[in-house]
């Protein structure tokens, strides 16, 4: 009997009808396995993933492969991103045991959960150097039967490897954080590919945290993090991996050349892509850069916005069974829709003369800037922007006629939290009201339909929701809270911050070293995870650091600076060596090492609001600062940043603050630009 049919994971819904007996993570099916004495096959997976849907098509639909699953296994499926925990620990298995890992995630457990074999995507026949999946699983059978003692001592050896690998480093001598980051921005230079942009070869992921490292470097006038930054900034804009026509990056590039995608948008990487444009254009004043920001921002509230507020998870790689089908373009499609006054501007703007680029279609990338391109064509830039624009119109329009790729529509705090981040600074810097109006109404959906900051869920879907949130919810929700905070000024962001701090330092606490993964109502795995990495999204502990840093800014509680930093130090010599690995640590260690400002703004109750003041704040990207703002007298429970900072002439009034040391307070906004600058 299969059991996925009430799920709240769309990925475990698109399980529901296989002929395998699927079970999802829960006690009945751990017991079962004990009462049966059967190995436990366990598949990881996601909605958007194009491998999983290949594998879930030739074995899971497999009637026969069904059969010998449902007889001599008890197998389970998980959505990693809604169960990172169960994902965390069985990847890291699958790792130490094979030296790779990825998604579908294949893993054999004993009925005691014990990892003792595993893979990722396995075929229906003998292909790519893989066994068949058939194979396989008769192979597992066989040993489980006959060679039982030598499985459950390989499983008591991985499980003792991954226990000691979840303890924390605990550094000799404490790190020089200001030297292990400038270490980490040497190697960053060094290793980068300047003819391609970006970091290593193919597949090539996009590396938003640590594009936001290389900007926060520039910020400080760094002249070759800023040289770095914005030239892979402009490649991957350029590229396939950006959708010229509709908006939005894929996941990552399948070359080394930006040019082909792989399909599937996921939430997290445009809310943090949409961030690092925005922070370029502040820099650089590049239109090009707000452009990409705004159009990020605009397809994420287009089509991954919920009715109430929250973001969902994904779009899938692949529509009516083929990837990348929605987003492609056929020859034809493209010569019947291009203006024939037009064509050749457009055929030299995407490089169409060769032979198209992915199994006879093309997906759409930049063969030549603009700028080239008016000179080639001597026209002004404006009309060439405008034909471009036009073309690219025209194949938005027609692309709804296609079958839209599958939505994993569940709600994930912690991706909603980054998102919410980018809208919030958008909204803030760019002065754009519908972004923050977006930020706000996405953070109370979320205050108020995932149990509040003190019984916080990992997820929501459909007016049904999940089980307890995990380290990277509470800290990812807790920064975007703070950013929602600085661009409107309401307590209410402020004070949840705080308090989801405060659940952090209660259920999640491993000092000195750090965070667990899982706080104390998570279920007991054999590992508690405790993953200190940064991946394509930042881990738990590098969000809290930063999370700490920042309140300790707006409350001048000196104990939140030392529980940070003590987590950076565990992570220090690893950050210095292998800065891709570390790249929102490394953010975290900047912040730490940087002389912050606090600024403080209150205005008369009655009277205008420091709006001028404000301005002055928000012209500039300031990493290092944090701004608290109020009515006189401040709420109680607002930052102690604001509490005995008087009205000065009953005018709105600014404190330029280090360490809650303040400059003369002014009311001037040329004097706060100067103390600022």
């Amino acid at each position: 009997m299969n059991r996925l049919s009430a799920a709240l994971s769309p990925y475990l819904l698109q399980h529901q009808h296989n002929p395998v007996d699927w079970h999802p993570w829960n006690e009945e099916a751990l017991e079962q396995a004990r009462q049966l004495d059967r190995p436990i096959f366990l598949s990881v997976g996601y909605a958007a993933c194009h491998w999983c849907h290949v594998m879930a098509h030739e074995s899971f639909e497999d009637p026969q492969t069904a059969a010998f699953l449902n007889e001599h296994f008890i197998s389970i499926k998980v959505d990693r991103e809604e169960r990172p925990d169960i994902d965390s620990l069985y990847m890291n298995a699958v790792v130490a045991m094979t030296g790779q890992g990825g998604w579908p995630l294949t893993v054999f457990l004993t009925p005691e959960g014990q990892p003792f074999y595993g893979g990722t995507y396995f075929p229906p026949t003998r292909r790519y150097g893989m066994p068949a999946f058939q194979e396989l699983l008769a192979a597992i059978a066989e040993a489980w039967q006959r060679d039982r003692p030598n499985i459950l001592a390989s499983a008591d050896r991985i499980s003792t490897a991954l226990q000691a690998s979840a303890l924390a480093p605990s550094p000799e001598a404490p790190a020089d954080l200001s030297t292990t980051l400038q270490n980490a921005l040497g190697a960053l230079q060094r290793s980068y590919d300047w003819q391609h942009g970006g970091w290593g070869s193919a597949p090539k992921f996009p590396q938003p945290q640590t594009l936001r490292l290389l900007l926060q470097s520039a910020s400080q006038g760094d002249p070759a993090a800023l040289e770095t930054a914005t030239h892979a900034l402009r490649a991957m804009a350029r590229g396939g991996l950006r959708d010229l026509v509709g908006g939005g990056f894929a996941r990552y590039s399948v070359d080394g050349r930006w040019e082909i995608p792989h399909f599937e948008k996921m939430l997290y990487d445009n809310a943090q892509l949409s961030l690092v444009y925005l922070y370029a254009y502040l820099l650089t004043e590049e239109a090009e850069f707000r452009s990409i920001c705004l159009e990020t921002l605009d397809f994420v509230l287009a089509e991954l916005q919920d009715p109430e507020g929250g973001f969902y998870s994904s779009l899938d790689a692949d529509s009516e069974g083929e990837e990348g089908k929605y987003y492609r373009w056929h020859p034809d499609e493209l010569r019947q829709h291009c203006p024939p006054s037009a064509r050749a501007l457009i055929w030299a703007a995407f490089g169409l003369a060769g032979e198209p680029n992915f199994e006879g279609y093309w997906v759409l990338r930049r063969a030549l800037t603009d700028e080239a391109l008016a000179a080639q064509f001597d026209l002004p830039l404006v009309e060439v922007q405008a034909r471009l624009a036009e073309f690219l119109a025209r194949l938005n329009a027609i692309r709804p006629a296609r079958i839209r790729p599958g939505t994993d529509d569940k709600v994930l705090v912690s991706w909603n939290g980054l998102m919410i981040s980018a809208l919030a600074e958008a909204g803030r810097l760019l002065g754009q009201a519908r972004y923050l109006a977006a930020a706000q109404t996405a953070a109370g959906f979320i205050l108020d339909n995932l149990g509040g900051t003190r019984d916080l869920r990992r997820a929501w879907r459909g007016g049904v929701r999940s089980g307890p949130a995990f380290l990277e919810d509470h800290a990812a929700l807790g920064l975007a809270l703070l950013d929602v905070y600085q661009a409107d000024a309401n307590p209410r962001w402020y004070r949840a911050a705080v308090e989801l701090a405060e659940v952090i330092q209660a259920e999640f606490s491993d000092q000195p070293t750090g965070f667990f993964d899982t706080g104390a109502r998570h279920e007991s795995l054999i590992v508690r995870p405790k993953d200190l990495q940064d991946n394509a999204t930042p881990c738990g502990n590098s969000l809290t650091a930063q999370l700490l840093l920042r309140l300790a800014r707006y409350s001048g509680q000196p104990a939140d600076d030392r529980t940070a930093e003590l987590a950076l130090q565990a992570v220090g010599e690893m950050a210095g060596r292998h800065p891709l690995a570390f790249g929102n640590w490394l953010c975290a260690f900047a912040f730490a090492t940087q002389s912050v400002q606090e600024v403080a703004l209150v205005w008369p109750p009655n009277g205008r609001a420091a709006e001028d003041l404000a301005a002055v704040y928000n012209r500039t990207w300031r990493p290092f600062s944090v701004l608290a703002a109020s009515a006189f007298p401040p709420d109680p429970t607002a930052p102690a940043l604001l509490q005995d900072r008087p009205l000065l002439d009953n005018r709105a009034t600014a404190y330029v603050c280090h360490r809650f040391v303040c400059q003369a307070p002014t009311q001037l906004a040329s004097e706060l630009a100067r103390q600022l600058d």
